[in-house]
């Protein structure tokens, strides 16, 4: 854990004009520490390759530090922790971002460091459409227990928010504001929840101007934290598509649920699609799959034991098939079982869990 002067000192770099995480990052590389970037000679620093004199000269802890120790106060009161890149609290995937943040402030007990993390992005401007697969495929990836993180904002945020909720599992949310407002306001009401399930984090001070641009570099932060970004649903432009670019650039992997051709809200994902910038997917089965997430074994069964477990009517429709047809592909399965493919996908991953059906590769399944 930081000491308290080293943080002071690490704000201090934070509210310096012109020195943004990477250069941070090369200084504190450098030198060893954020107080000691203060007390090292110009000289030295003017060495490390990319610190020009511009941004040299910013460097005085005294005109930053009154603003520093207000923003203390304000994180006491509030009972805002200060996360530093270099600590293990730190998310192991943002490390890895060069221009992550040095340092980000976070409420509530978000645990970031383990494999399944999945940001979930769209359009504010969510569709009846967008808004029932944004929770089936949650809802059926909840038994893989991954953390969802998203912007809170309108439309896919909030539902991918409060589907996470839903279905037990952390959620983080990224703001892209300081923690002494909320935006949207109507959102107030998940606050509480999310911070008993997951928490909030943000780079944000208190006292930073509000602006639309914050949303822009909030987004790199989504795209860091996980695995993956599945965008649900997404206009020609928005801020959702950036951070497919950005996780596309961090080697990430990106997700897109494709729409009918004229829907305007489905056009930005047809295009991550139809340009290969993002994976079709149409169910949580897809995205376990192009993961290769390991789904919870079942316990050992005596030969006799799939008899008795509990099947609905779909499964057994499937599991019936698959007994009698032997191995065989997704898409056949549901042309024969005549059910819509994402639904024969849903059903299968539930039924793997209980372990009715085992995945083969090439997307074949047969009766387990």
């Amino acid at each position: 854990m930081i000491s308290k002067t080293e943080l002071r000192y690490l704000l201090a770099l934070q509210r310096t004009p012109h020195l943004g995480d990477a250069s941070v990052k090369k200084l504190l590389n450098h030198v060893g520490s954020a107080e000691g970037v203060f007390k090292e000679k110009r000289s030295n620093l003017l060495r490390i390759d990319g610190i020009g004199s511009s941004r040299i000269g910013e460097l005085d802890a005294h005109n930053v530090m009154d603003a520093v120790e207000a923003e203390l106060a304000f994180m006491e009161k509030e009972g805002i922790d200060a996360i530093y890149f270099r600590e293990e609290e730190y998310p192991e995937r943002l490390k890895h971002c060069q221009d992550g943040p040095v340092l980000f402030f976070q409420k509530g007990n978000p645990i970031m460091n383990q494999r399944r993390v999945l940001s979930v992005v769209g359009t504010r401007r969510m569709t009846s459409y967008g808004r029932k697969i944004c929770r089936e495929i949650i809802e059926d990836l909840a038994p893989l227990n991954p953390v969802i993180v998203s912007g809170f904002a309108y439309g896919v945020d909030i539902t991918a928010h409060t589907a996470a909720l839903d279905n037990n599992l952390q959620t983080v949310a990224c703001l892209a504001h300081g923690f002494n407002e909320l935006y949207p306001k109507t959102h107030k009401k998940y606050v509480q929840p999310i911070m008993e399930q997951g928490g909030f984090m943000t780079e944000f001070w208190s006292d930073d101007a509000f602006d639309r641009t914050n949303f822009l570099k909030r987004n790199r932060i989504i795209a860091g934290l996980s695995e993956a970004t599945l965008v649900i649903e997404s206009a020609e432009k928005g801020g959702s598509l950036v951070t497919a670019d950005i996780a596309n650039s961090y080697n990430r992997e990106v997700f897109a649920v494709p729409g009918r051709a004229g829907d305007a809200q489905s056009r930005g994902c047809n295009a991550l699609i139809k340009s290969q910038q993002a994976h079709l997917v149409t169910s949580a089965a897809d995205i376990v799959y192009l993961l290769n997430w390991e789904v919870p074994s079942a316990p050992p069964k005596a030969t006799q034991t799939n008899l008795f477990v509990e099947m609905n009517d779909d499964e057994t429709t499937i599991y019936t098939f698959l007994k009698i047809r032997g191995k065989e592909l997704l898409d056949i399965i549901a042309l024969e079982c005549k059910m819509p493919t994402h639904k024969v996908a849903s059903l299968l991953l539930t039924m793997e869990l209980k372990g009715l059906v085992k995945p083969l590769p090439g997307k074949l399944f047969e009766a387990g």
